[in-house]
């Protein structure tokens, strides 16, 4: 039986429903995750979360210790992992408060620690990348959206920038040119480690606010937290609706 681990972003610490059974600090070769695994019940179902950001909420993207993060989900057992992200929407059909599971990636990151193939190998070690994200996982949330009749985006491209600050409009402009319609600061190399380790990975991505440049004058960070705030009541409901199966 497949064991399903969360990891959550800004906003996720709203899910009311994950009730704490027991939790679990790891120390990986990597050095310590980013908080103790909690090991729960999410409405009656087995499941194990990570705050990404730590708990309180500390780390900024380019600080989490991504490695240890996920290889301590693989010594736990995990075969699947539920990324929930705010983003940064892109393109039209990208606005604030609506849920996307993307299919794709591009990554604007530099300087993190990205494989688990770097050091002491006997030969250099390659995966593919060509599907970042497990189909038969995206699948499943598209089908847990549809029972529950929330709009979603089933494709998109996520651009993943280095943070914490957001970009700027010229560097949403290229991005859109490149394909993105969505722009955050974790997918990667989160989506790259678990495809290293054989972990089945897909992102729930909710949007926070228009990019840079993609609505009048500045963003304001209370609209993010507004946006969130009703984009992970839709995103509860499809996780509630997912594990039920």
């Amino acid at each position: 039986m497949s064991k399903l681990a969360i990891i959550g972003g800004t906003g996720l610490s709203q899910m009311g429903e994950l009730t704490l059974i027991s939790s679990e600090q790891i120390e990986t070769p990597f050095g310590a995750p980013s908080a103790p695994y909690v090991l729960g019940s999410f409405n009656g179902n087995e499941v194990i979360f990570l705050a990404r950001h730590g708990n309180p909420h500390t780390i900024a993207p380019h600080k989490i210790n991504y490695r240890a993060n996920i290889w301590g989900l693989k010594q736990l057992g995990v075969s699947e992992i539920i990324a929930v992200a705010a983003v940064g929407g892109i393109t039209p059909s990208m606005a604030p408060a609506h849920i996307a599971i993307p299919d794709q990636i591009i990554d604007y990151s530099y300087g993190r620690e990205h494989t688990f193939f770097a050091d002491e190998q006997e030969m250099v070690t390659h995966i593919d990348f060509t599907f970042p994200y497990n189909k038969q996982l995206r699948q499943r949330l598209i089908e847990a959206a549809t029972e529950k009749n929330i709009n979603i985006s089933t494709t998109g491209t996520y651009g993943c920038t280095q943070g914490p600050r957001l970009e700027s409009a010229a560097e949403i402009t290229r991005m859109e040119r490149d394909g993105c319609d969505l722009v955050g600061m974790t997918g990667m190399p989160e989506a790259a480690l678990a495809k290293e380790l054989n972990i089945n990975y897909a992102t729930l991505a909710v949007v926070a606010n228009w990019a840079a440049g993609k609505s009048e004058g500045e963003i304001s960070m209370d609209e993010i937290e507004l946006h969130v705030k009703n984009g992970m009541t839709n995103i509860t409901q499809l996780l509630s609706t997912l594990l039920s199966k």
